[in-house]
C-alpha cells in the first residue's frame, strides 16, 4: 500500500468520526428540543425582498425626513438647505470654526462653483483632486482637515450616502480626512438600498465604477469589550448637506452659470 493511499484512507476515516460526532451533536440538540432529527432541507420559498418593500416609495419630503433621522441617529449631522449657495457658506464657515488649514475636494463642476477657494482664501487652502499630476494625492488627502464630495445617491430608509469613485472622484477624499461635508441633491434620495444596487445592476459589470462607498455617519468602531472609537477608519465629523434646489453640471453649462 502506498503512502498515498494512506493517506487518502486516513483522511476518509477521519471524515467519518467527523460525522458520527456531528451526527451526536444534532442528535443532542433535537432531543433537547423534544423533536424528531430533520433529515431533510426547509422549503425556501421565497426569493429576494418580499412584494410590499418592493414597491414602497416614499414622497421626496418623506425621503429627506427619514433621510435625516437616520443619518442622525448614526452619529451624523444633517443640514437642509435651499441651495448650493447657503451650502457653500456654511461649509466656509464650519471650516472657519474648526480652524481647518487644508481642505480636498472632487473636482467636479458644481464643487468648484461653491467658490470654497475665495472663501476661504485668507484661512486655508482648498484644492480639488487629481488635478496636478505631481502631487500625493492619497498623502494630500490624509492630511487634509476636510474633504467636500457630492453624492451620487442616498438611501433613506438607513441614512447612508453614495459616492462612486472615478478618476476626478477619488475615494481618498471620503475616507482619509478628519471631517467630511457631502453634498446631496435632495433629488438623489432614494427610498430602499433595492434601488440603488439596481441602478448598478442596469449599468453592467463594465459600466461600474472604480469603488461604491456608503456612509452612514462617522467612522464607528469597538473592540471586543464594545468599547466605540470614533474616526478610527474614516472621518470622525460626518456631514450631509441636503440641497433642495440642485442644477447639475449640463445646466449650469447650458444656462451659462458659474
Amino acid at each position: 500500500m502506498t503512502e498515498a493511499v494512506t493517506h487518502a484512507e486516513w483522511l476518509a476515516q477521519k471524515e467519518r468520526e467527523s460525522r458520527v460526532k456531528q451526527e451526536a451533536f444534532l442528535k443532542g440538540i433535537s432531543s433537547r428540543l423534544g423533536r424528531q432529527r430533520s433529515m431533510t432541507p426547509p422549503p425556501h420559498p421565497f426569493k429576494g425582498a418580499p412584494d410590499f418593500w418592493n414597491v414602497m416609495d416614499y414622497d421626496v419630503e418623506h425621503r429627506m425626513t427619514a433621510f435625516v433621522d437616520q443619518f442622525s441617529a448614526a452619529g451624523g449631522h444633517a443640514v437642509r438647505f435651499p441651495d448650493m449657495e447657503a451650502a457653500a457658506v456654511f461649509i466656509a464657515e464650519r471650516a472657519i470654526q474648526l480652524k481647518a488649514r487644508r481642505l480636498v475636494r472632487q473636482d467636479q463642476p458644481e464643487l468648484a462653483a461653491l467658490d470654497l477657494e475665495k472663501r476661504l482664501a485668507e484661512h486655508a487652502s482648498v484644492t480639488a483632486w487629481n488635478t496636478d499630476s505631481g502631487t500625493a494625492w492619497k498623502t494630500a488627502a490624509a492630511e487634509a482637515d476636510i474633504g467636500i464630495v457630492l453624492a451620487d445617491y442616498a438611501v433613506a430608509h438607513t441614512g447612508s450616502v453614495v459616492a462612486l469613485s472615478a478618476a476626478h472622484k477619488g475615494r481618498s477624499v471620503s475616507l482619509l480626512p478628519a471631517a467630511l461635508f457631502v453634498l446631496l441633491p435632495a433629488q438623489r434620495i432614494r427610498t430602499r438600498l433595492g434601488e440603488v444596487l439596481a441602478e448598478f445592476d442596469r449599468s453592467g459589470r463594465a459600466g461600474l465604477p472604480a469603488g461604491i462607498h456608503f456612509i452612514s455617519g462617522p467612522s464607528r468602531s469597538s473592540d471586543i469589550e464594545n468599547d466605540l472609537t470614533i474616526g478610527v477608519h474614516g472621518p470622525g465629523l460626518v456631514y450631509a448637506l441636503l440641497v433642495d434646489a440642485f442644477v447639475p453640471a449640463d445646466r449650469m453649462r447650458e444656462g451659462g452659470g458659474r
